[in-house]
C-alpha cells in the first residue's frame, strides 16, 4: 500500500476519470498546522488521486499505522497493493522512522485518511517577558578591592521580541500533541510554547551574561545570531523540540531596564565621570610637579576643573600639597585644652613731631632744616618770649605777619 506519482497532467486526461477519489488540502496559511482529509465513507479507494502542494507534508494513515508519506510536492495515484514509496525529500528519514513505528501489521483496514502538515516556517509569534529577568552586566563592571577582580553589575531587564518555528518531525507532532484530530491550530499550542520559549531566552540571557561573552546589556538586539546558536549548541529549547518542532528565528526587538536597574546604571555613571575627573586632577598635578616652566599652567588648570566639579578637586589639592609633619596622624579633639597665644612684641611710641622754636616749623632731627637752628639746646633753655611789635607811625600793635598797620595803613618796618 503506498503512493505512486501520477504522470503530469493526468489530472485532466482519460486516466482522471477512473479516479475514485480526489484527496487534497487548500493552503493552511500560518494558522493551521495539521488538517485531516478522507472520503465520505472514511475509505480510500485505490486509483484515488491525492495532491500535495508546496509546504505540505501529507501521511497515509491506516486504521492506526502511517502506511505512506510525502513532502515533496504533486499529484500521486493510491495503490493499495504497492509498497511504500516514501517520496520524502528532506523528510526521507524521518518517513522511514514513521513507517518502523507505525507498521500496519496486516490488520484489516478500518479507517484510511490523509493528514496535511504544514512544515512551512511559522511567523509572526511573539514574545515578551511578564516580569524582569536578571542579568549580569559586564559594560558596568564594579572593581572588588579585597581580590583586584571585576564583578558585572546585578541588574534586571524586560525583553521583548519575534519568534519563528517549523514542524520538522510531523510524526512526533503527531504523537506528541496532534493525535488524529481533524484541524490543529497554532492557538492551541501557542500559550505553551511561547512559555517555554520565554524560559529557553532565560538561559540564554545567563550564557550571554557570563564572563564568556560578556555582551552589554543594550546591545542585546544586535546579537540575534549569537541567541540563536547558544540557543542550538545548548539545546535550551528541547521542550519544544520534543513535539516535533524547531525554533527557526529569534529576534529581540526591545530591551529595558527596571527602575532600580535604571538607577543603579545612573549611579554608576555618576561615579565613573567623578573618578576620572579625579584621575585627570592627579595626572595635572604630577605634570606640574615635575615641570617648573610648566606649572602655574598646570595649576590654572586645576582651578578650571575644580569650579568646572563643583569643588571636587579641592581635596585632592589639599592633600596633595599638605606636608607630612610625621608618621603619626594627628586627630582633632574638640575638647583639647589650646595652646597659649603668644602675644605680638609691642612697638616702640612714635615720638611726637617737634616744632622749631625760633620759626615754628617742623622738625625731625637736632637741627631746623628751615632757619638752622638747635632744637635740642633750644628745648634745654627757656625761650625769652618776643617783644609784640608796633606801628611807628601810630604805635598800634601790629598782629604776627603783619606788613601794613592796621589801624594808620603805615607799612610796617
Amino acid at each position: 500500500m503506498g503512493l505512486i506519482k501520477a504522470a503530469v497532467g493526468a489530472i485532466g486526461s482519460t486516466l482522471g476519470d477512473q479516479w475514485q477519489d480526489l484527496i487534497k488540502c487548500e493552503d493552511m496559511g500560518s494558522d493551521t498546522l495539521m488538517v485531516k482529509k478522507t472520503t465520505p465513507s472514511g475509505q480510500i479507494s485505490k486509483g484515488s488521486n491525492i495532491i500535495v502542494a508546496p509546504g505540505q507534508v501529507a501521511v497515509i494513515y491506516d486504521s492506526g499505522a502511517v502506511v505512506d508519506a510525502t513532502a515533496e510536492e504533486g499529484t500521486y495515484t493510491f495503490d493499495a497493493s504497492s509498497s511504500p514509496s516514501f517520496f520524502g525529500g528532506q523528510f526521507g528519514a524521518v518517513f522511514k522512522e514513521m513507517w518502523q513505528r507505525f507498521t500496519y501489521n496486516g490488520t484489516p483496514a478500518k479507517e484510511q485518511a490523509v493528514f496535511y502538515f504544514n512544515v512551512k516556517e511559522i511567523m509572526d509569534n511573539k514574545f515578551g517577558t511578564a516580569s524582569p529577568i536578571p542579568f549580569q552586566d559586564w559594560s558596568h563592571a564594579i572593581p572588588n578591592q579585597m581580590t583586584g577582580s571585576l564583578n558585572p553589575l546585578r541588574v534586571k531587564v524586560r525583553c521583548y521580541g519575534k519568534y519563528t518555528f517549523q514542524i520538522f518531525e510531523p510524526s512526533v507532532f503527531m504523537r506528541a500533541f496532534a493525535g488524529t484530530a481533524d484541524v490543529v491550530t497554532k492557538e492551541t499550542l501557542i500559550d505553551q510554547m511561547s512559555s517555554e520559549v520565554i524560559a529557553s531566552f532565560q538561559n540564554i540571557l545567563n550564557e550571554l551574561g557570563n564572563s564568556n561573552h560578556k555582551v552589554p546589556v543594550l546591545e542585546l538586539p544586535s546579537n540575534t545570531d549569537e541567541i540563536k546558536t547558544i540557543m542550538d549548541e545548548k539545546v535550551f529549547d528541547e521542550p519544544i523540540r520534543n513535539r516535533g518542532i524547531k525554533l527557526v528565528g529569534f529576534v529581540v526587538e526591545s530591551v529595558t531596564l527596571d527602575e532600580e536597574s535604571e538607577k543603579k546604571i545612573d549611579e554608576y555613571e555618576h561615579n565613573s565621570n567623578s573618578m576620572m575627573q579625579q584621575g585627570r586632577v592627579l595626572n595635572v598635578m604630577e605634570t606640574a610637579a615635575g615641570n617648573a616652566n610648566g606649572a602655574a599652567n598646570g595649576f590654572m588648570g586645576i582651578g578650571m576643573m575644580n569650579m568646572a566639579s563643583g569643588g571636587m578637586g579641592t581635596g585632592v589639592m589639599q592633600n596633595a600639597f599638605t606636608p607630612n609633619q610625621g608618621a603619626a596622624t594627628q586627630t582633632y579633639d574638640p575638647y583639647a585644652q589650646k595652646p597659649a597665644e603668644t602675644p605680638a612684641p609691642a612697638t616702640e611710641a612714635v615720638a611726637s613731631a617737634k616744632t622749631c622754636p625760633s620759626c615754628g616749623n617742623p622738625v625731625s632731627g637736632k637741627f631746623c632744616s628751615n632757619c638752622g637752628a638747635n632744637v635740642e639746646e633750644a628745648a634745654v633753655a627757656e625761650p625769652t618770649p618776643a617783644a609784640p611789635r608796633k606801628c611807628a607811625n601810630c604805635g598800634a600793635e601790629l598782629p604776627e605777619g603783619a606788613k601794613f598797620c592796621v589801624e594808620c595803613g603805615t607799612a610796617a618796618e
